[in-house]
């Protein structure tokens, strides 16, 4: 049970529709109350779900300690040490950029008004890839969008319900869905697909609330994940040029739990320029799979050196993808192979398009 990925590879082939990733989130509940782990894994987990996940202000502050930290000679220094001290520190993500925040008022819609929509920020993507996050409020405005990224939105609880700690995950569940349908959206757009998949599945963790039960099935069903909501909009397709070869990478829990496979090259595809070439095995797991990083290393990285290989073997200059722990895995796998492909995302490469627009006319 500790090596599954849950990366749901076995629902999209199973005949009888079984939903392996709900068994397994609640197998792992159970493990988790009836299984005592090693003190110190059990410490830093509690510590993780329960005192920082949870509370945004604290996540934040953290990450001005870890950038702080990632600018002192001593993270170098740290990230050759070996065991568990070295490589924790070399999958630490580089956090040089600026963190991307809710905020009060809307982010006005370029032309005519086409949605409202609300923006998650997320803990890890809003910390790791700010610049990312404002790239989304950008493509949205673009298209006709009025955009909130409400104050009091918390961590989706796809890290907790993966560690076994679903009752922190429902109360995080509860926060969100007050704080967004407060704001009257048509949709709740997610960058992240591992998020995105498990506010999707709000109603099956709330199910057995009578209170909230009715109102997260109908927040589920206002989730989408940026590419999706894009294409299904649909998206002005941009004019500036981009000439690049990029291969893209399906996260699991886009490919998999969500079954969103043509909406982030249908994207990719519309930017001038941009040579998409398919890798083999795309939507095979890279091993990032949240914390499997750091509770299954060794597994872990056999897969990520294997995903790299399929990435280096297309010749491609950029490799595209839609969620942050693929992009902080492979990215530090092609770093340890030498490779010089760049990893982004793709709502990134559309936003560069459409800035680049100006450049064509």
């Amino acid at each position: 049970m500790d090596m599954c990925l849950q990366c749901r590879a076995c629902e999209v082939v199973c005949p009888s529709g079984v939903p392996f990733g709900r068994l397994m989130e609640a197998t792992r509940e159970q493990i988790a109350d009836q299984r005592k782990a090693p003190l110190l894994r059990r410490l830093a987990l509690r510590l993780a779900f329960r005192h920082l996940l949870p509370h945004p202000g604290r996540l934040y502050a953290l990450g001005a300690v870890v950038r702080l930290y990632q600018r002192t000679p001593l993270w170098r220094l740290m990230r050759r040490f070996p065991g568990v001290v070295g490589r924790l520190n070399r999958q630490l993500p580089a956090l040089s950029g600026s963190f991307f925040r809710p905020a009060p008022g809307i982010y006005a819609a370029e032309g005519v008004v086409r949605a409202r929509v609300g923006v998650l920020s997320g803990c890890v993507m809003a910390l790791s890839h700010g610049p990312t996050m404002e790239a989304v409020v950008r493509v949205l405005t673009r298209n006709g969008c009025q955009v909130v990224v409400p104050v009091g939105q918390a961590c989706c609880g796809a890290l907790n319900i993966h560690g076994g700690d679903r009752t922190r995950a429902q109360e995080m569940a509860r926060r969100n869905i007050d704080v967004f349908l407060e704001q009257g959206v048509d949709a709740v757009i997610v960058a992240s697909a591992g998020c995105g998949s498990t506010m999707k599945e709000y109603g099956g963790l709330l199910e057995d609330d009578p209170e909230y039960a009715e109102k997260a099935e109908r927040f589920g069903s206002l989730v989408k994940d940026v590419t999706e909501f894009l294409v299904d909009l649909p998206f002005t397709p941009p004019k500036g040029r981009i000439p690049v070869r990029v291969t893209y990478q399906d996260p699991c829990h886009l490919a998999h739990a969500q079954r969103i496979t043509e909406a982030p090259r249908q994207l990719l595809r519309a930017i001038p320029g941009v040579e998409l070439v398919e890798m083999e095995s795309s939507s095979e797991c890279c091993g990032a799979a949240g914390l499997y990083g750091s509770l299954q290393p060794e597994m872990s990285r056999r897969l990520m050196e294997k995903k790299v290989n399929t990435v280096v073997d297309t010749g491609a200059e950029v490799m595209a993808t839609a969620n942050p722990g693929c992009a902080l895995q492979i990215e530090m796998g092609l770093k340890a192979a030498g490779s010089g492909t760049q990893v982004r995302y793709v709502v990134d490469l559309l936003d560069e398009a459409y800035g680049r627009e100006s450049e064509e006319a």
